[in-house]
């Protein structure tokens, strides 16, 4: 009988490669506001449950936790910066409970927090032992996120994941569109890091971190080779075969994303120093190999 996995986010850009990589292998459950839809996305092999109607865990050998509002599709009002915030914790703390009073609980329990967490590093090398984080917003998110995943008793991993990098929506279809029309170019001074994952190696990771058992904690989901916006932008003109003349100042980012553009005005240069030591090997371990792989 195959092993059973539950998963929260599972429609999402992330979710969907991985339920239809993971159910191959094993029996795969949705947590989901909308099944109909959910079926219609990820096919009628994939169970669905809302998670009103989720009362155990017990029938999980792992659990998947994806789940959240979009952090960079809407302007920070606060009641958008509310909706962040308890699209994640309340999940996280739902799974959590459920997990600690069961009497078989799941071998593992993997949750999602972001490279965010960090805040602001400029290029100071960022790994899983870095403690110094610079206290903004995606910070706070993620640490009350983190921190009520942790309390789980089980083995847990949290997945501390940059921008993934995808032909199929994300943060790159985002990009696309001036870069296409020759319009694209650094954002700012270009020298603030983007620490990106391929897709594949985003799933890749996540099917390591259920199999090691060994693995525990928080890992940063990234590429071992993380660009400078600068680089980034060089790499996606000549991947697309445009040119890479503009440059978008921050007052531009300011004044079309509020506070959210702190995400893209700063960065951090983060290797997923815990992955390399336990001999996981990326696919596309570079920028070039990345994108040549994507169909843009």
């Amino acid at each position: 009988m195959s092993k059973h996995i539950l998963i929260t986010g599972g429609t999402g850009l992330i979710g969907r490669k991985l339920v239809t990589a993971l159910e191959k292998q094993y029996a795969m459950t949705v947590v989901t506001r909308d099944p109909s839809r959910a079926k219609r996305l990820l096919g009628e092999k994939v169970s669905c449950v809302t998670a009103e109607k989720l009362t155990s865990v017990d029938e999980f050998d792992a659990i998947i936790n994806l789940a959240g509002e979009p952090i960079a599709d809407k302007r920070w009002s606060d009641a958008q910066k509310e909706r962040i915030c308890n699209s994640r914790w309340g999940i996280t703390q739902q799974l959590v409970d459920l997990i600690n009073a069961s009497s078989n609980p799941p071998s593992v329990f993997i949750s999602g927090s972001a490279i965010g967490i960090y805040g602001r590093q400029g290029d100071t090398v960022v790994t899983e032992e870095f403690t110094d984080f610079h206290d903004e917003f995606s910070r706070e998110v993620c640490q009350k996120w983190e921190d009520i995943a942790l309390k789980a008793k089980t083995r847990v991993c949290v997945l501390r994941t940059g921008v993934v990098l995808s032909d199929e929506g994300g943060a790159l279809a985002k990009m696309l569109m001036p870069f296409r029309l020759g319009l694209g170019g650094p954002i700012s001074s270009g020298k603030q890091f983007m620490a990106w994952i391929h897709i594949d190696d985003m799933v890749n990771g996540i099917k390591h971190l259920i199999s090691n058992e060994e693995a525990q904690g928080v890992y940063n989901l990234t590429s071992p080779n993380p660009n400078t916006n600068h680089f980034f932008s060089l790499a996606l003109a000549r991947r697309l075969e445009r040119p890479c003349i503009f440059r978008v100042p921050a007052f531009v980012i300011k004044a079309l994303m509020g506070e959210s553009s702190d995400l893209v005005l700063y960065g951090q240069k983060v290797i997923p120093k815990k992955l390399l030591d336990e001999g996981f090997a990326f696919t596309f371990p570079t920028l070039k190999e990345a994108l040549a792989d994507l169909d843009l």
